[in-house]
């Protein structure tokens, strides 16, 4: 933070999968812009672009872990994007 404003932030899903702790999900801000990645188990991606402030995009972040993080590791861990 910097005056009381987010200006960085990272907020990711790991996932212990064959003896390796894997991203499953991150949203962050790198290239200066809002983003959510996904990745399989085998370690395919997609950038999905998110048009929020900061501040809204780590409340959607926190909150969106913290009620799908079962769901979006079964998906992870069959091969599948959470």
């Amino acid at each position: 933070m910097e005056g009381g404003k987010i200006v960085r932030f990272v907020v990711q899903l790991e996932v212990l999968a064959e003896a390796t702790w894997k991203e499953v999900i991150r949203y962050d801000c790198a290239h200066d812009y809002v983003h959510k990645d996904c990745y399989t188990i085998k370690g395919r991606s997609r950038k999905i672009r998110l048009n929020l402030e900061y501040e809204d995009a780590l409340t959607l972040a926190d909150d969106d872990i913290n009620d799908n993080w079962q769901t979006y590791r079964e998906r992870f861990l069959r091969g599948e994007f959470p």
